[in-house]
């Protein structure tokens, strides 16, 4: 089949290549002539595994090509996928305007009857206004709009895209789903399977799946609060609950609260369309508060593990990305951590595998460093705040070593405890009771906190007050 994907973001290049990759002839429209020239020069704009060997692959096979001009719209063109940002507005409702625009561009350049497919994520009854502005631009053309969501994982979005535990096409007529099963026969064919249902049941899927899903870490992190509170392991307890075939396992991972570019905006936008049209997401607007809470009180946690005083503190961050094998910023926790150990009087040094160029953007008077070693070196304390792979494999007595003091602050519970405790850590996890390392391993750092209580820990025996910076930079 051929056919056009406007938008070459993260869907849009990953949907472009992968159906490349099926057989089909995809030419990728954006406005962004940079980004085009870029990805013409071979240059990927985004990271993740596997995109840019698929995209080289395909774009020497002639079946992935890219402009910045979108073509008249003949028969020849079996559909045109829009694959276009739609993110939040101040009232976390998704702003529609670019979905809009390029529906007024297609129906501008179409000379035949076309299917529009929207993979981009919408609100419920989208589909209908933009079936609704084209038939007015072109009373003359029918187009069908059809709802395709994506399920893409970042990190993972090839393997997602290539082995879909679904596929949802939300369309009223039989042609425009035998258009669509075509589309995805090869994956059908291999044992995906495609549901086909109503155009505004498709569109209320996506959301109110990622609604559920933030509503699994969410709950998931209270209960870590509440094993710290009683002294258990959450990830025993996590593990207890995954077994239950109507929990499952998935997304039950204590840390430091979701971010990323789904989460956050879905849950949002699905609330907003939810008010409305007079119906209250009690439990959503709950997962909303509670994950903002949740990223908020890391930095509390940083400040706990030091004893309380964070001023002139050296504080090394490593993972800076809402996620490991991706080099996505947005709403990341470690925004929220670092902006309250600034705003509490820390020096703070990150480190991320691939996030360094895009954090560069959002963070302010942070020290980047090369590698986690170097992110260490001279910190009062480590945090971890991504788990990417590579960091399993720190070498412990080499970290401690360099940082002046051996405590580590561990959100996704992934390094291995041990061997920071051998190496002389203490060390704190979330929904775990922190840990100490072996006592002789305490006497110097117990001798430097009474020659220098300004550098924390306890002085005649009782813990020192937060001092006024950290109480109002930890506050929230």
């Amino acid at each position: 089949m051929r056919l056009i994907i406007i938008g070459s973001g993260y869907v849009g290049l990953v949907s472009g290549a992968c159906l490349a990759e099926l057989g089909h002839h995809v030419l990728c429209v954006d406005n962004d002539e940079s980004k085009v020239d870029q990805l013409k020069a071979g240059q990927i704009p985004i990271y993740e595994p596997q995109l840019s060997e698929m995209i080289t692959r395909n774009v020497a096979r002639g079946r992935l090509g890219f402009t910045s001009r979108l073509p008249a719209l003949g028969k020849e063109m079996h559909a045109v996928m829009i694959a276009v940002g739609t993110p939040p507005q101040v009232n976390g409702s998704a702003d529609l305007s670019a979905i809009f625009a390029v529906a007024q561009e297609i129906a501008a350049k179409a000379v035949h009857p076309q299917m529009v497919i929207i993979k981009s994520t919408v609100p419920v009854g989208t589909g209908d206004s933009v079936q609704a502005l084209m038939h007015k631009a072109r009373p003359e053309i029918h187009f069908s709009v059809i709802s395709n969501p994506e399920f893409l994982r970042e990190g993972s979005a090839i393997d997602d895209f290539m082995a879909p535990d679904r596929i949802v096409v939300g369309a009223g007529d039989e042609t425009a789903r035998n258009t669509l099963r075509a589309l995805y026969a090869p994956l059908e064919q291999t044992g995906a399977q495609v549901v086909c249902m109503g155009r505004r049941e498709a569109e209320l899927v996506k959301c109110a799946a990622n609604a559920f899903l933030a509503t699994k870490i969410a709950f998931i992190n209270e209960m870590a609060d509440l094993c710290e509170a009683v002294g258990a392991d959450v990830e025993e307890v996590a593990h207890g609950i995954g077994l239950d075939e109507r929990i499952g396992a998935a997304f039950l991972r204590a840390g430091p609260g979701y971010g990323g570019s789904c989460f956050p905006k879905d849950t949002t936008a699905l609330q907003a369309i939810a008010q409305e049209h007079g119906v209250n997401l009690r439990l959503v607007e709950t997962v909303i508060a509670s994950n903002e809470a949740r990223k908020r009180a890391m930095g509390r946690r940083v400040a706990k593990a030091l004893h309380g005083d964070l001023s002139g503190r050296v504080v090394a961050v490593l993972g800076l990305t809402f996620k490991p094998n991706t080099d996505d910023m947005r709403d990341s926790p470690s925004l929220v951590l670092i902006d309250a150990l600034q705003r509490a009087g820390a020096k703070v040094q990150v480190f991320d595998p691939q996030g360094m160029n895009r954090a560069r953007v959002h963070l302010n008077d942070v020290s980047f460093t090369d590698n986690p070693y170097l992110c260490a070196e001279g910190a009062d304390c480590m945090v971890l705040a991504t788990h990417w792979p590579e960091f399993a494999s720190l070498d412990a007595e080499r970290l401690g070593r360099l940082v002046r003091n051996k405590v580590l602050v561990d959100l996704r519970n992934f390094l291995d405890p041990q061997a920071f405790l051998k190496a002389g850590f203490a060390v704190h996890a979330i929904g775990r009771p922190p840990q100490q390392p072996r006592r002789h391993s305490l006497v110097a750092v117990h001798q430097q906190s009474a020659r220098n209580p300004s550098r924390g820990g306890y002085m005649n025996g009782a813990a020192q007050r937060p001092s006024p910076a950290l109480q109002d930079g930890l506050s929230g």
